[in-house]
């Protein structure tokens, strides 16, 4: 094993810094000792969050700007390499919270510059950021021995590479303090797959890229340990996106959309929103001793191996 390089001490979170606050008593025990406290309907309040691959409109980088804005968001940077219905998003979250400041932006996830400038243009605008959903990505449909190495590479430039500037400039980032931010801290999250985890769950440079990413947000969330700064990959099983529309469109035009997800124990494929909802957790307080994880949301595919009901032997 290679020997872990040395790592500049970096400030500490509120909870290494602060000793746990004492709640009093209900008649004779403690009250339940809590670190989010009472979020009530607004898990990411004042969070400022940069999301990439937020332009499909049945996407999951969509979907979860809707649910962060719903939930109390100050900030959302809502980001794509193609920009053709970023500024619809940005006037339907406008028409829905208008409190929240919703910001679009046209760039290449994997292009170093562009992430290290929206990080930096949302600590010059806001003084802080919180949350950074790196949610972009793309798939084939090829068998590894007819893709070519230029393929393979640009699966794991857009699907890894992005993840890895994203967790390198947001974590800098997030360590930035403030009155209203006194000490470090933040979530990062990384669009992986449930192909990360199982083989034969998607083609097989894709399902390297985002094993790759899985590994990088564990990777991470060592090498930030005590900034209160959580790296997760979550990872979705067959969820109806732009990037899986042609298996879906396929399997409508047949007849067999019945048979969608017919391999997990709930027998179908699920929606972007679900996926949302978990990637908010995730952003949320409510996780904050969640970290270093690769959460399956897949309807349950990842939990045993494909079987026929009725015929186990």
């Amino acid at each position: 094993m290679p020997v872990d390089p040395k790592i500049k001490q970096q400030a500490l979170s509120r909870e290494l810094s602060e000793p746990p606050k004492d709640r009093g008593t209900f008649e004779d025990i403690p009250r339940v000792r809590t670190i989010a406290g009472d979020l009530g309907n607004k898990r990411v309040k004042d969070k400022v969050i940069i999301i990439t691959g937020a332009n499909s409109p049945i996407g999951i980088g969509r979907a979860t700007a809707h649910q962060f804005a719903r939930h109390g968001a100050k900030a959302l940077y809502i980001c794509d390499f193609a920009s053709s219905h970023l500024d619809t998003h940005k006037r339907e979250l406008a028409s829905l919270y208008p409190a929240v400041e919703v910001h679009t932006r046209q760039f290449d996830a994997a292009d170093e510059d562009a992430v290290r400038a929206i990080c930096a243009e949302a600590l010059d605008a806001y003084g802080r950021l919180d949350i950074f959903f790196a949610n972009a990505g793309i798939s084939s449909a090829k068998v590894f021995w007819e893709e070519d190495s230029e393929g393979f590479m640009k699966m794991l430039r857009t699907n890894t590479l992005s993840v890895f500037l994203a967790a390198k400039y947001a974590s800098r980032a997030m360590l930035k303090t403030s009155p209203a931010k006194p000490y470090p801290g933040g979530s990062i999250i990384a669009t992986a797959s449930v192909a990360g985890l199982r083989s034969n769950a998607g083609p097989t440079d894709y399902a390297a890229s985002k094993a790759a990413v899985i590994s990088l947000m564990q990777t991470c969330a060592y090498q930030l340990a005590g900034t209160g700064i959580r790296c997760n990959a979550v990872c979705p099983g067959l969820i109806e996106t732009g990037m899986t529309k042609s298996t879906y469109d396929a399997a409508r035009k047949r007849g067999s959309e019945g048979k969608i997800g017919q391999l997990n124990p709930l027998r179908r494929g699920g929606v972007a929103d679900e996926i949302a909802r978990a990637v908010l957790f995730l952003g949320s307080e409510e996780a904050s001793y969640v970290n270093g994880q690769a959460w399956a949301v897949d309807g349950g595919l990842s939990a045993g191996l494909p079987f026929v009901p009725g015929k186990l032997a």
